[in-house]
């Protein structure tokens, strides 16, 4: 994803994009509609699929591994959210991320990510409002591609939208770079600078001290952070034991292992990342993607590893958004 402002529009020379039907049910991935959870959490699944060679690098919304990967996230990234809220999350037609970060510029990637993909997710975010979400206070989480996703959102469907965008109690968009750009191109936006300040954006990616050539393709130095652990803007490391647990992710069954307090956090605001000290032979991502995520690139683990900090932190900016409307 681009960390230059944004352009919105169908691909140039392309025909006008159809978004799926998100009045169909077999198009959501999670609709939760629990009374005693006042808020909604809108998420935003990563990227679940590779295209084959040959492939159009656009899965159809029936996809089967997509869906398969989709569930696994819901399970294993969108769960971090469920005590503050009702978990919805939309099946989209997603970009194979592999073909954008390694076949094309973050501009023509960017292109792609604005068309298809966002269609589906504007679509979807426009019937959840419509029919699920009935004026309640909102949080939108994601990941990876799934925050491209929530960062359109933010600077298109929010700009034409200002009253649902004042209901938003936070955006976790983990796992992309949110620039000082992004700020000054569109001012309604505000980064987290707090544990509790709401209508904000929470953004970081993580990574080792030292990470293999060619390096981490989403540090950028003009990021916009916050300390997952400490939930502040300075570099001062938050040590280990300040941090409230990570999890281990079993990638067959999807289960969830306490690993208590291991991951520390500091801001190094000249690569504009997360450094934290934990195994990064364990946490990095998989061996299929070390091609454009080398060693020491913890993309993969970004939530798991502050898995229980963006749980408790989500329950606080909650009530404090609640606190503000009383």
């Amino acid at each position: 994803m681009s960390t230059e402002p944004v352009e919105i529009g169908y691909p140039k020379g392309g025909d006008r994009i159809v978004a799926s039907n998100y009045a169909n049910p077999h198009n959501w991935l999670a609709v939760e509609q629990s009374p005693e959870k006042p808020v909604d959490v809108f998420f935003i699944y990563p990227t679940s699929w590779r295209a084959k060679p040959g492939e159009y690098p656009i899965a159809d919304i029936d996809n089967s591994e997509m869906r398969h990967w989709a569930k696994y996230y819901l399970d294993t990234r969108a769960s971090a959210f469920k005590t503050a809220g009702n978990i919805y999350a939309p099946f989209y037609r997603q970009l194979d991320a592999a073909f954008a970060l390694s076949q094309h510029s973050t501009t023509t990637a960017s292109a792609y990510f604005a068309g298809v993909p966002y269609v589906d997710i504007k679509a979807a975010f426009a019937h959840y409002m419509k029919h699920f979400n009935r004026g309640r206070p909102f949080i939108l989480a994601s990941h990876s591609q799934g925050s491209a996703m929530s960062l359109l959102l933010l600077v298109d469907y929010m700009k034409e939208h200002p009253e649902i965008y004042r209901r938003m109690v936070a955006a976790y968009l983990i796992g992309i770079p949110v620039t000082r750009d992004i700020y000054s191109a569109y001012s309604w936006l505000k980064p987290a600078r707090a544990p509790d300040d709401t209508g904000v954006i929470v953004s970081y990616n993580t990574q080792s001290p030292i990470v293999d050539a060619p390096g981490n393709p989403l540090a950028n130095e003009n990021s916009v952070l916050i300390n997952p652990v400490s939930w502040q803007t300075n570099d001062d490391e938050a040590p280990a034991s300040r941090s409230k647990g990570s999890v281990a992710v079993n990638e067959e069954t999807g289960e969830l292992t306490d690993l208590g307090s291991i991951a520390s956090a500091r801001i190094d605001p000249a690569r504009g990342v997360i450094v934290t000290l934990v195994a990064r032979e364990r946490f990095s991502s998989d061996r299929g993607s070390r091609a454009y995520f080398p060693l020491g690139v913890l993309h993969e683990n970004d939530i798991p590893l502050f898995y229980y900090d963006l749980r408790a932190n989500a329950e606080l900016r909650a009530k404090a958004f609640q606190r503000s409307e009383d």
